[in-house]
């Protein structure tokens, strides 16, 4: 008797790379295709799918190599729960983009084995996503690797510190609301389409700023979400008692990115949920914005001496102080995810405020499953 094996997705501008995705998985038995509906799309993306949801539905199912489709009748990155009970598949098959804690746990729960697919083209057909496949849209994403909240002047009042931000290629298409500045390029995309402007960056990004806090906005975007984004390289954006920094120290060299690209990997967690505020039980002092401040400084350090050890250790502590001031960042779900990479990295934080979005782990080898990210070297 064939094994079941179940994969699900947006699967939206169905290319060849969805095909040899399905091929690859009903390799392993018959297989079962749960869809993303529309409005779950919208959640987790932020946009609308280019076909709804029926018609992807109907282009699925008339494949060959699947037993069965259909629309998952939940919401959020498990939309598929209530279906995956009642199917009980031997397999569940995933990208490593895919790939989560918490659907690990899941697999693990009721004893699904999780396969990660190896992505293989079909024949001499080319790599396609559906991000490359959407116009082509260079505006980057940001990671903040160390120093969150010492762009707010509510914090860097208390003490002058460093926000440390990596501007990275768009290739795939990170979920929103997961802390990789991802409403502030959605604003960049309504001024721009989808290319940065020539121009000063630094100005542009002072435009960006603007932009997204328009007179009366309550919760001011951070600065170093506008100058993440537009800036190359890896940026060490120096604040004292105000939102824009004071001073920036800049590495675009090949070598630094190089080395950046090659130990930092990230692992999907669920996005920040609609209610989620990370100023719950904050405890903002003079100490604690003094001990962030500091071991930011051993991260920025730690990269230039090329010392992953020192890095990690620093990445790790700089969470640690943030936590320290704004508790509701972290949840039970990412302490699993962190457990997960326990031994295997050297350290580790959550991207952007926290409540969600994507572990980031620096490792002196890379990480299995994990998703790599390219910097921006213009």
């Amino acid at each position: 008797m064939k094994k079941k094996v179940f994969v699900s997705g947006c699967f939206d501008m169905l290319h060849s790379g969805h095909v040899a995705f399905f091929e690859e998985a009903a390799s392993y038995g018959d297989l079962y295709v749960g869809l993303g509906s529309d409005a779950t799309i919208f959640e987790l993306k932020g946009r609308k799918t280019i076909n709804p949801d029926a018609e992807r539905l109907y282009m699925v199912k008339a494949l060959r190599c699947v037993k069965d489709a259909w629309i998952n009748s939940g919401s959020g990155i498990m939309d598929f729960e209530k279906e995956v009970r009642e199917l009980k598949p031997d397999i569940f098959f995933v990208n490593t983009d895919g790939l989560s804690p918490t659907k690990q746990a899941f697999c693990k729960e009721l004893g699904i084995e999780l396969v990660v697919s190896k992505r293989i083209p079909h024949g001499n057909l080319p790599a396609r996503s559906t991000t490359a496949l959407r116009q082509e849209c260079t505006i980057p994403y940001r990671l903040e690797m160390g120093g969150g909240w010492l762009d707010q002047p509510f914090v860097n009042q208390f003490a002058p510190g460093s926000v440390i931000v990596m501007a990275i290629q768009p290739q795939m298409e990170f979920n929103h609301r997961s802390g990789m500045a991802t409403s502030s390029r959605q604003t960049a995309i309504r001024l721009w389409h989808t290319a940065i402007p020539e121009g000063d960056r630094k100005e542009l990004a002072h435009t960006l700023f603007c932009v997204d806090n328009p007179p009366g906005t309550r919760i001011i975007s951070g600065s170093q979400d506008h100058l993440g984004l537009l800036l190359p390289g890896i940026n060490k954006l120096n604040y004292d008692n105000g939102y824009w920094p004071v001073s920036i120290e800049s590495k675009t060299d090949r070598d630094t990115l190089e080395f950046v690209q090659r130990h930092v990997s990230l692992i999907a967690l669920p996005p920040r949920r609609d209610n989620y505020s990370p100023l719950s039980n904050t405890d903002v002092t003079a100490e604690k914005v003094l001990e962030l401040a500091r071991q930011t400084d051993r991260i920025w350090d730690a990269i230039m001496k090329r010392d992953v050890g020192e890095w990690g250790a620093a990445t790790t502590a700089s969470f640690k102080a943030q936590l320290a001031m704004f508790p509701n960042m972290i949840s039970d779900e990412m302490l699993s995810a962190i457990e997960s990479i326990s031994g295997r990295a050297s350290g580790w934080k959550i991207s952007g405020a926290g409540g969600g979005g994507y572990l980031i782990a620096i490792s002196e080898e890379p990480l299995p499953n994990a998703i790599k990210v390219s910097p921006c070297l213009d």
